[in-house]
């Protein structure tokens, strides 16, 4: 059983990231809380919102306002869509399928991670809305063209690329939790670190319950699934370039989405490889670290492509007001990641669901005050942001 997630227990997204706190081992809120080194990143993701203001049209009747986006051609209740966030199973049984269905009931997408705990095929029934498969190419390319052809069978109606991941981050807390001792299962390495595991009995018999560790079953090598600890080699061994993208597209023959675009160079490239839409991401914060919050990259980027391409967001978004700002500057749309993952590890399907209701009532309370009854209104003329943010 997850936390009571109703009101007047969980008003924000912090609240949420306070009762997965509380009941997950620390290895495991860990590894959705943390970013990389020192984390610089990770905070200014956030703070950096705060350095746009909003510029009210006041006396403005609004009576309802529109949330509905279209990326790709493809229709969302709501101006988010929620991100791929690997080992989800871990925060909650069948935590994949959980989060899909709630984003479904809520009208809008859902992007499954490569490294999940649940079947693609599953976590795509599990939704009537459009869903969308995000691609590592771990295992190398054949493993890949499998993967992809499943996507396209179980119906996945886009393919987001990630080109931030030649290597994993360095996330000092994991290093300092023992996650690699624990999750070697060797019990004389696991030792001094298995206390964090045992003091969560609730967690630990749900995670039981769900299997244990969890293998990818979405990585099918030759000899079965790919296992937990695979992972950071494999992805040191499975770069993806500009010219991966040629066989990708050709595979996939649908909409393709590029993730963890920082610089107007990428975003041109990007359009140059015939890609469909681009994020602007630096991976939550969990890889390079210094790197610039995304929201103060988006004027950047959205110049860049000049309205040849869909142009999303994410990292940093906890407040409904947030994912308003990013519309203001350009986005056609954001995802969220742990805004959702921290809702599903506090109280599993409550938890999302509750995650996506406080920022769609965030939503519309700020366009309300605004002045402003529909998403495909809003522009800069609503904010004053930095002036250094226009970039090159």
């Amino acid at each position: 059983m997850g936390a009571n997630v109703s009101p007047p227990n969980v008003v924000n997204i912090s609240d949420l990231r306070t009762l997965a706190k509380q009941r997950l081992p620390r290895m495991v809120f860990d590894y959705i809380d943390s970013g990389a080194d020192r984390e610089q990143t990770l905070d200014q993701n956030c703070t950096a919102f705060k350095e746009v203001y909003f510029r009210p049209k006041c006396a403005v009747s609004i009576p309802e306002c529109k949330l509905s986006i279209s990326v790709l051609e493809q229709n969302f209740q709501l101006p988010f869509i929620l991100a791929p966030v690997g080992s989800s199973r871990m925060f909650y049984p069948k935590g994949e399928v959980v989060a899909a269905r709630e984003a479904g009931i809520a009208g809008t997408g859902y992007t499954l991670s490569t490294l999940s705990g649940c079947r693609l095929e599953d976590v795509k029934q599990a939704t009537s809305c459009p869903a969308w498969y995000q691609l590592y190419l771990l295992g190398g390319r054949d493993v890949a063209l499998k993967t992809i052809d499943r996507a396209k069978k179980a119906g996945f109606s886009a393919l987001v690329v990630t080109i931030d991941t030649p290597v994993s981050g360095l996330r000092e807390r994991d290093l300092r939790n023992g996650t690699k001792e624990l999750l070697s299962m060797n019990p004389i390495k696991m030792l001094p670190h298995i206390s964090q595991m045992l003091v969560k009995p609730c967690w630990l018999t749900q995670w039981f319950g769900d299997g244990g560790l969890m293998n990818f079953p979405n990585v099918e090598l030759e000899d079965g699934p790919m296992g937990y600890t695979e992972i950071g080699p494999a992805l040191e061994q499975s770069v993806v370039t500009w010219e991966d993208l040629k066989w990708i597209r050709e595979a996939w023959g649908g909409k393709i989405i590029v993730k963890g675009i920082h610089i107007a160079e990428d975003a041109r490239q990007a359009i140059d490889c015939g890609v469909d839409a681009v994020v602007v991401s630096n991976h939550g914060a969990r890889q390079l670290d210094s790197v610039a919050p995304t929201i103060s990259l988006l004027p950047e980027i959205v110049s860049a492509v000049n309205g040849k391409i869909d142009v999303l967001l994410d990292g940093g978004i906890r407040r409904g007001s947030d994912v308003v700002k990013a519309l203001c500057l350009g986005a056609k749309g954001v995802l969220i990641g742990r805004a959702y993952a921290y809702g599903l590890a506090a109280g599993g399907g409550p938890g999302v669901a509750r995650a996506i209701d406080i920022l769609k009532t965030d939503i519309v309370r700020t366009m309300k005050l605004l002045g402003c009854d529909s998403v495909e209104k809003l522009n800069r003329s609503f904010i004053t942001f930095p002036s250094e943010w226009e970039g090159l």
